[in-house]
């Protein structure tokens, strides 16, 4: 196995700060929201080219992936490189397109959340290269698709579809500095309620749809007061995200009243226990409301349609995994410090890495996830650079833990 030259290491990604930031830059300058990707997809192949992989393909959902070495042992990284859209302009100071960068910060729509990630990523391959960092090990570079518009769908592809199952895979989300070893779970719920229409002007010969939501509204809220709480994880929580509703006029009677609930998972929730949750509300029996999962269905730009339903499972990778120890060496070597070891707020592709799969999966990558989805979003160079050395540095610590 070949030495690490922890300091050598550090030195490069320094060096290679200016590429990293041009890259990163023109990434953000195509704008890649979910299921419109392949402008930014075909440049990212362009780039891992350029710097030297052994191979690199656009898989038939649209994914990138990048691959170094041939060897035993596979490792994946994963940074989405799709984005959400930039809400109302007035909010943001500057073109979110084109961004700006300054000695420490880079500006634009997906900096943070989440194509810094894949800039590392790819830069991380070159100093592996560059330094003769290759192992007895895989590694497969990977840049997924519709992570915003349903996380995780994308390597519920790769993993069944393609076949790749790697002994774990580090996610590049923004971690505001620290290691991550877990989310709580989501899911996507539809309430629907039945009514009769009427004329307004007498209400009491129908059967309002939106009066029935409203009871279920006021216990809902009730409800996620009582939901469970993990002491990593934190607490269970929902909101109601959209709420619609069908009407022959605005001088009628409501017929239909439908919400969407966004239910966040902690540890130990499921499926089917909170749907139940909803069901068993007595307004909810009241009102025979129909409780069901979203399902998600939506072509990539590639046209592939791989449907799924909006589960989203929790997941948590022990503090004492081989996987998180491995992180933990690899940042301590680098950077002369412990670092924090902690887990997102927000989802990622996890849900389906480890999730569903159970495939180790641990998170280290640039950005704060504050940024995510804010206007005026932006990343720090100096976060870019720390993580294009861990991402070169961990899979021959993580063969070194293997062979201890």
């Amino acid at each position: 196995m070949a030495q690490i030259d922890f300091a050598q290491i550090n030195d490069l990604a320094e060096r290679y700060k200016p590429e990293m930031t041009r890259f990163l830059r023109d990434m953000v300058r195509l704008p890649s929201e979910s299921c419109q990707e392949k402008a930014v997809v075909e440049r990212i192949k362009e780039e891992m080219e350029k710097v030297g992989f052994d191979k690199v393909e656009i898989d038939p959902f649209g994914n990138v992936l990048g691959t170094i070495g041939s060897g035993e042992t596979l490792i994946a990284m994963d940074a989405h490189i799709d984005t959400v859209g930039v809400g109302n302009r007035d909010n943001w100071e500057f073109d979110p397109y084109e961004g700006f960068e300054d000695d420490e910060l880079i500006g634009g729509r997906g900096t943070s959340d989440q194509e810094g990630g894949m800039a590392s990523m790819v830069y991380a391959g070159k100093i592996i290269k560059d330094l003769g960092l290759e192992g007895d090990y895989t590694l497969v570079m990977v840049g997924t698709v519709q992570e915003e518009d349903c996380d995780g769908l994308c390597w519920q592809y790769i993993v069944k579809e393609s076949g790749l199952k790697p002994e774990f895979v580090v996610s590049t989300e923004p971690t505001d500095g620290g290691i991550y070893r877990g989310q709580r779970g989501r899911m996507e719920i539809k309430v629907a309620v039945k009514g009769v229409s009427s004329h307004g002007s007498a209400p009491e010969r129908g059967d309002n749809a939106i009066f029935k939501m409203g009871h279920i509204l006021r216990e809902l809220e009730e409800l996620h007061g009582r939901l469970k709480t993990d002491d990593f994880l934190g607490k269970g929580s929902l909101t109601v995200s959209e709420i619609f509703y069908t009407s022959p006029s605005r001088c009628a009677v409501a017929d239909g009243c439908i919400i969407s609930v966004d239910r966040r998972l902690t540890a130990g929730e499921e499926k089917e226990l909170a749907l139940q949750q909803i069901r068993d509300l007595p307004a909810a029996k009241a009102a025979n409301a129909e409780v069901s999962i979203y399902t998600y269905d939506k072509a990539s730009y590639t046209d592939l349609v791989y449907p799924t339903d909006c589960y989203f499972p929790s997941w948590v990778l022990p503090e004492d995994h081989i996987v998180t120890q491995s992180s933990v060496a690899a940042y301590t070597s680098l950077f002369g410090e412990a670092p924090r070891v902690d887990k997102w707020t927000f989802s990622t592709n996890g849900v389906s890495i480890m999730g569903m799969f159970g495939i180790p999966c641990v998170g280290f990558g640039p950005g704060k996830e504050a940024e995510a989805h804010a206007p005026n979003e932006k990343t720090w160079k100096a976060d870019l650079v720390r993580c294009v050395a861990f991402y070169a540095a961990l899979p021959l610590i993580y063969l070194g833990k293997k062979g201890e």
